[in-house]
């Protein structure tokens, strides 16, 4: 397994408000825990939980301030030890205001370790209108690892009547088993731009979302079942690829609370198979 991850002064200085957090989770006696933690700045964990046992460690991530600004920059960092199982989460939705000419920047990593399991299944990211964003997250899994995360993501503040008219929105992701590059993807959308209104981009709507989940190929069976889920939301548009080393379930929609239980209802279906044991659904959610 990598070295275990660090977060040097230099990652989390700069222009705006920075934050480092990282995460080092084991097993030990049975049981995952939060073997190490250190941050810089606002973004913390709050207290580790346990509700399905002690084989899966609950862990919610959370930035005190409530919202994210221009030249801002965030650095989460997380290593789970070999066998561990991990579930991470946010209290609530990430808000990332107006740019004001500066550049907010989101940056992840994750290695996850020989039959270990990481989940990163965080509440909707929500972009003012001249927001200005750069997400990157590299995720390295070890042979047998499994992995599971989502992004929703909303472009302006839709209760206010906001579209995204000025900023930018740049994302990327980057799987690697055993350190082989198994899944790339890149999102690029300009506030304003054509891409917002076209019927092969977005079509109008403002709330887009993607599911992977890293565990190999998805069974025939779990994919039929998974394709009779349609979400809450008529004017949705959604969809599965499977791949053989990863599944994707992307989204477009109005609401971002639908996108995210459209998600919830594929992972009720697939978390046993990858990860041996029904979804049970973090408490903060329910708040």
């Amino acid at each position: 397994m990598n070295a275990p991850l660090r977060i040097a002064a230099d990652d989390v200085t700069g222009c705006g408000w920075s934050a480092g957090l990282s995460l080092e989770y084991a097993w030990r006696s049975e049981r995952t825990v939060l073997a190490r933690r250190q941050h810089n700045g606002p973004l913390v964990v709050q207290k580790t939980l346990h509700p399905e046992g002690g084989d899966v460690c609950h862990s919610i991530i959370l930035h005190p301030p409530g919202g994210v600004a221009g030249g801002d920059r965030l650095k989460l960092a997380v290593q789970v030890g070999e066998k561990a199982q991990v579930l991470l989460t946010t209290p609530g939705a990430g808000k990332w205001y107006k740019a004001n000419g500066r550049q907010a920047i989101q940056q992840t990593e994750m290695v996850v370790g020989e039959g270990a399991q990481l989940e990163w299944l965080p509440q909707e990211n929500m972009l003012y209108n001249e927001a200005a964003v750069d997400w990157s997250s590299r995720i390295e899994l070890a042979a047998t690892a499994r992995f599971a995360a989502w992004e929703v993501t909303c472009l302006g503040r839709r209760a206010r009547g906001e579209r995204f008219e000025a900023g930018h929105w740049r994302q990327q992701m980057q799987v690697y088993r055993a350190g082989r590059r198994v899944f790339t993807d890149f999102t690029d959308v300009a506030g304003g731009s054509r891409l917002l209104v076209s019927p092969v981009g977005l079509a109008g709507m403002p709330v887009s979302g993607v599911f992977l989940i890293a565990a190999g190929k998805l069974p025939d069976e779990l994919l039929s079942r998974c394709r009779e889920v349609t979400p809450d939301e008529s004017e949705a548009r959604y969809g599965m690829t499977v791949l053989p080393e990863v599944t994707l379930v992307r989204y477009v929609g109005i609401e971002a609370q639908a996108a995210r239980l459209y998600f919830e209802k594929i992972w009720g279906i697939v978390r046993p198979w990858y990860g041996g044991r029904p979804a049970v659904r973090p408490r903060i959610w329910n708040t």
